[in-house]
Parts: structure tokens; sequence; C-alpha cells
């Protein structure tokens, strides 16, 4: 499915349930895996010193020391290395997540992989947890970011049950012929989901339990409408609606129908990818998931993933 996936790497252990998946799918696809990390911008400008991303000290940028480093990212992987021949190992300085783009484009990556914060993990609550090398990559990207914040059990990497969630916005359009293209192409059942905000918001007006059953029976016909007849001759879908608070919504169906992926898109508000920010709820659900989500921004690498 995947000739080319980059796995965005700080060689610490909050990269490693990242770094299974993205090994165990360049196996699985024959893909060629670029191994990638970042050096750190150099200090006082474009100096000749660069930040060690083990010890935090200063070290002099020279070939020496990047083959240092590679050196030691290839012993930090050598046993998911067991097996895969198709792969490069890469470090450049500057700033994490205009390298990563920069090597995605020049590469033309299908598929990027990488953890959800450099520093901490878990179901954290406020805003602005998620990393900053994150939210760079996955809004500039050209591909489909996968962003992994679990340990990944071998045999879920088939991707069976797939979940894409949606808000009918024009992003949401390229995610779901992400999820889509990817059920087809893996044999996966594909569920279309879409949450009925109700949370007790300004200007989120909550009606009686009736009012509430019939804009959700409004939603499953704007799914079908919209999405269902799209799938040419594809019956392995089911179209579900429930109301409450988004991402809480996303994450318990997901749970509940032991999704293996979830994919949204980046963002919901319709505005130049360029320029917008990782969606509250796309960013909750990578915070709170039992399985990857892939975010998906721009439209132009996905057909190249239905091959």
């Amino acid at each position: 499915m995947f000739k080319k996936i980059l796995f965005a790497t700080t060689s610490s252990d909050v990269c490693n349930d990242a770094a299974d998946v993205a090994f165990e799918l360049a196996k699985k696809d024959n893909a060629k895996l670029y191994i990638f990390h970042v050096l750190g911008f150099p200090t006082r400008g474009f100096g000749a010193f660069v930040v060690d991303f083990k010890t935090g000290e200063q070290e002099y940028y020279s070939q020496e020391y990047v083959d240092k480093v590679k050196a030691e990212i290839e012993k930090t992987y050598a046993d998911q290395l067991k097996g895969l021949d198709n792969y490069v190992i890469e470090t450049r300085a500057g700033v994490p997540h205009t390298e990563i783009m920069r090597l995605a484009r020049k590469e033309e990556i299908d598929l990027i992989v990488m953890g959800a914060h450099a520093k901490a993990k878990g179901a954290l609550s406020y805003r602005g947890i998620v990393g900053s090398t994150m939210q760079g990559v996955s809004l500039k990207a050209r591909c489909p970011v996968m962003i992994v914040s679990r340990p990944v059990p071998k045999e879920k990497m088939g991707f069976a049950n797939i979940v894409f969630g949606t808000d009918f916005s024009k992003a949401s359009d390229t995610a779901f012929d992400f999820a889509y293209n990817t059920a087809k192409q893996l044999g996966s059942k594909l569920y279309l989901f879409h949450a009925l905000d109700i949370s007790p918001l300004p200007g989120n007006m909550i009606g009686r339990q009736e009012e509430i059953e019939k804009r959700l029976e409004e939603v499953k016909q704007k799914i079908n409408d919209k999405y269902v007849s799209n799938m040419e001759g594809f019956d392995n879908y089911e179209v579900k609606t429930w109301e409450g608070i988004p991402y809480m919504e996303i994450v318990k169906f997901a749970r509940r129908r032991e999704a293996d992926l979830i994919v949204m898109a980046h963002h919901s508000k319709e505005k130049d990818p360029e320029k917008a920010l990782l969606g509250s709820t796309v960013e909750q659900v990578v915070l709170r998931a039992g399985c990857p989500v892939v975010s998906v921004s721009h439209p132009e690498r996905i057909a190249e993933t239905d091959d």
C-alpha cells in the first residue's frame, strides 16, 4: 500500500510505539523506510553547535558527529531492523518539523509515522500538550500522518477495523478518501461515524431527545449521500451516529468496535490547510485513542495510495 514511509524519531523511549508501527508497516508493504532524526536547531542561529539528542549538551556539528548519531540510532532500533533491508537513516540540523517536511517532499513520502509528543504520553486534558513538531508536520504534510501514542500489537497492524470520523467539512472529504482507499485495499471494515455535538457550550442548542434523534437520522442520511454513494461496489461498512462531546464519542465508539485505526481530518474549519491548527477534536482523540490516528490535511498524495 505504501511505497515510502518516513519514521520521525527522537530516538527516545517515547518513540518506541511509533517505531514498532513504522517498522512493521515497512516490512508488510515492502516499503522503503526513512528513519529520520533532526539534531536540533544549531545554537546561535546557524552556528557550529547543536544540542545532543541524548545528553542535552552542545556538540560540535561535524560529519563525525553525524556519523556517531546515525550509528546510535541504528543501535537503538537494531531489533526492529532485523529482516528489513530497504531503509536509510537520515539526520539533519534544523527546526524539526521543517526538516521532516523537507525530506518528505524531496523523497515523495507516502506516509509519515510519529509519536504524539516528545516528552509526555497519556491522555492529558488540556490543549497544547500535543507536541509542536507533530502540530507542524500534520499541518504541512502532503501525505497522511499516522500518530501513535500507545503500543500496537502486530496482529492489529492489518487495520481490519477502520473508523472514519467526519464533521462534513471539506477537509473531511480528503480524510474519507484515505479511509475508503485503505479499507478497499486491505479488505477492512469501514465505520463511517459522526458525533452530533451536544456539549454544553455557548451557542450550542441542546433540544429534547426527540429533536436529537431526528437530527441523528438526518446525519445518517447525509453520510449516505456524501460518502456511501461514492463507495462503488464496497459493502463492508456501517454508518453510525451518536450524540455527545465529539472526541469522547469517537474514542468510545472506536473502543467498542475494537478499531485498529482512526482516520480524521487535520482540522475542521473551512480554511487554508497551510494556516490551520490541529483541530481540538482530533488532538484529543490522538491523546486518548487506543489505536493509531491518521491525520489527513492535503489531498495531493491520497490518490497515489490507491495503486
